[in-house]
């Protein structure tokens, strides 16, 4: 059995929050102990896509987790935007890797750019100063030669960019096919174990 991973998640206010959501749910079923950080309008975007009303305090938080995802056996600890003494703000205690799915292109644009103006956007610099695995989801249309420009200097500086654009070799049935092949994909590239979806070549 796999060693877990420590994974900082982070959910932002783009559309597309059911893949985040999904995401965490597949990390602490998996076992893996999650950092879990969100923004203000990520919590808007919870409440008008999946009628979820995240709590703004993190021992809050991880109680409503904890009781939405109870058969989990990951570890799940949420920090508050002004965490500043949290684990995902110093170099000395780098997370695994690093997810910001749902990604605004605000946010993208804000690591471009090395801001660290909130802990998400911390979290994503020290994500890349040490070397770790940082993978960013916009969910974005059409993309602007400024978030093209953007993305490409992520992936210059090492991030993975993984855009939430699912595939339909697999026939998708439902919504949550759509959103499964998509945290599938992220999964794949953390390298933790799933069964999500058939992979290209495998038999139905």
């Amino acid at each position: 059995m796999h060693k877990p991973r420590t994974i900082t998640l982070a959910l932002t206010g783009a559309s597309g929050m059911p893949y985040g959501i999904r995401l965490l749910e597949m990390l602490l079923q998996n076992g893996q102990h999650v950092y879990l950080l969100y923004s203000k309008v990520a919590q808007i975007v919870a409440q008008q896509e999946m009628s979820m009303v995240l709590p703004s305090q993190p021992r809050e938080a991880e109680t409503f987790f904890k009781h939405l995802f109870r058969s989990s056996t990951g570890q799940l600890e949420v920090f508050g935007r002004e965490s500043w003494f949290s684990p995902v703000a110093s170099g000395t205690s780098p997370a695994d890797a690093m997810v910001i799915c749902p990604c605004t292109m605000g946010t993208l644009a804000a690591i471009a750019t090395g801001l660290s103006q909130n802990l998400i956007e911390r979290a994503a610099d020290v994500t890349l100063k040490e070397k770790r695995q940082l993978i960013l989801v916009p969910r974005e249309t059409p993309f602007s030669t400024v978030h093209l420009e953007n993305m490409l200097k992520l992936s210059n500086a090492g991030a993975v960019i993984l855009p939430a654009n699912p595939g339909f070799y697999h026939y998708p049935k439902a919504l949550q096919d759509m959103i499964d092949f998509i945290v599938a994909r992220i999964l794949d590239h953390l390298t933790i174990e799933h069964q999500l979806i058939p992979r290209w070549g495998e038999k139905k």
